[in-house]
């Protein structure tokens, strides 16, 4: 299992991560949410989560072509899921119509600070990490996409699941686990799929144990050790 945000806090200087978290209270850069509370983002900033974890949401208004197009009801997009933000992790909000993209606090006490590009100047080796983090996020999109290409929606489903908890799981008797909850709503949005669907197709997949749930309802899945214990 590969976590971005232990490595990345492992190789940071501790003075570095500091400086930065004092620079930010210092200029006010700094702030902490309740969970789903919405981030004010704009574009050309680069935002930093200190502690916890932002939702990434998108959602596209894409009006039909033709001669009839004025005619037809404008539908409200859906937000669609689009991945998390742990902490030590940057991210950014680009805005390209017709598509929005928004964040939220995924967990209570979600700290994110804020800056421009050229603020990075003042931790040259900070920003080489910023870059490195991003290009990162951007193969694991890359994944992602392919994950959705697949025809059926439980090889959807199961694909999605085990690269989420490859970046974020953390070890646990049940094998690794999401440090946080996910609905079943959220991963359907996610997927192209139905609430309804994914619970269904969730259900199977314990049947035949290839996830499993502990705590809060944390998805799990299970590693070689565990399913031997089994």
């Amino acid at each position: 299992m590969y976590s971005l945000t232990s490595n990345s806090e492992a190789a940071r200087p501790f003075l570095t991560w500091q400086r930065i978290i004092d620079w930010s209270q210092e200029h006010y850069r700094i702030r902490t949410f309740a969970k789903d509370e919405k981030l004010p983002t704009r574009p050309g900033l680069v935002y930093l989560v200190q502690r916890g974890a932002v939702r990434l949401v998108g959602s596209a208004q894409v009006n039909a072509t033709g001669n009839n197009a004025s005619r037809l009801p404008r539908i409200s997009p859906e937000e669609a899921f689009l991945g998390f933000v742990g902490a030590g992790q940057p991210f950014e909000i680009v805005a390209q119509s017709p598509f929005t993209l928004q964040s939220y606090a995924h967990v209570d006490q979600t700290s994110v600070l804020w800056m421009y590009w050229h603020d990075l100047d003042n931790w040259p080796h900070f920003r080489r990490e910023v870059l490195d983090a991003f290009r990162y996020q951007h193969q694991r999109k890359l994944l992602w996409l392919s994950t959705l290409g697949q025809r059926r929606t439980i090889d959807r489903l199961l694909g999605f699941l085990t690269l989420l908890i490859e970046e974020y799981g953390e070890p646990s008797e049940q094998g690794y686990c999401l440090p946080f909850p996910l609905t079943h709503a959220q991963i359907g949005s996610a997927i192209g799929s139905t609430r309804v669907t994914v619970t269904r197709l969730m259900g199977k997949l314990r049947q035949r144990g290839m996830i499993s749930t502990q705590g809060d309802n944390l998805l799990c899945i299970p590693t070689d050790s565990t399913l031997t214990r089994t």
